[in-house]
């Protein structure tokens, strides 16, 4: 039995007739959604992390609602720093929070717990989880210690050496002690940085996918040295879960390359 299941981040929806940073995002969006449902119809769901909306207006939210509708699989959903949870709630509907206030939910699928933590606090650009969303997510845990989880949400804990580790979960530590009472973490995914990356970080698998928004050059350990916003790719994570293994892939539903159209040999 697999798992396979797709991540999205960073979508950064406006109202029609706006753009985010000169870039369409409902036309990215659009571009990722056909793009799942042409390579990925087979998938067990498909997961947004945060970011929504770009200014979290609910015209943008009911955008989001419109296009998202057009998936092939379901969809689950948390929140980003740019979202407003309350307009959030309001377009979606309050059923959508947990009893810890935030969008946090549990995913169980094909021998695995898929948890989502919605990292954002009104006011804030770094990710928190409250008090209540560790006990929560400690209990969540505790129901599974025979299956794998995999965590999804929208800030990474663990410093890239780059110049947006200053708006990470800057106070990680909770986070990461509660993680451990788990002996089969898997992943824990993100978003937040506009670029993918993958580490361990206390002995615990992290990674970060570029999003549908625009992506980032960056210069390692120099946090004072300017970086360049790109417009692509659009990417969006695969994620393949097994018994014995757990795959993240990066699908690039954008981006600047053409095919090479001759036989292979």
């Amino acid at each position: 039995m697999t798992l396979k299941f797709v991540v999205m981040s960073d979508l950064h929806l406006v109202p029609e007739g706006a753009v985010s940073m000169t870039l369409d995002t409902a036309a990215r969006l659009e571009q990722a959604v056909e793009t799942v449902n042409a390579r990925y119809a087979d998938a067990d769901f498909c997961i947004l992390a945060g970011d929504l909306a770009d200014l979290g207006q609910a015209e943008a939210y009911r955008r989001l609602q419109q296009i998202v509708a057009k998936l092939a699989i379901p969809v689950h959903i948390t929140l980003g720093n740019h979202d407003n949870r309350p307009v959030y709630l309001d377009v979606f509907g309050a059923h959508h929070a947990t009893e810890t206030g935030n969008v946090d939910k549990v995913i169980d699928a094909k021998g695995y717990r898929v948890i989502l933590l919605d990292s954002s606090e009104p006011g804030r650009v770094a990710g928190v989880l409250t008090e209540g969303q560790i006990s929560w997510l400690r209990a969540r845990l505790a129901e599974v210690m025979d299956r794998p989880v995999i965590v999804v949400l929208h800030h990474n804990a663990n410093a890239l050496h780059i110049n947006a580790d200053s708006i990470r979960m800057l106070e990680p530590d909770a986070f990461i002690e509660a993680l451990k009472t788990h002996s089969d973490i898997r992943q824990v995914i993100a978003g937040h940085v506009h670029l993918t990356s993958t580490a361990i970080y206390r002995g615990l698998p992290f990674t970060t996918l570029a999003g549908g928004h625009y992506s980032v050059s960056f210069n390692v350990d120099q946090p004072g040295a300017p970086f360049k916003r790109l417009t692509g790719p659009g990417q969006m994570a695969v994620v393949i879960g097994t018994e014995d293994r757990t795959t993240v892939l990066f699908e690039d539903f954008i981006d600047g390359n053409s095919v090479i159209d001759i036989a292979a040999d």
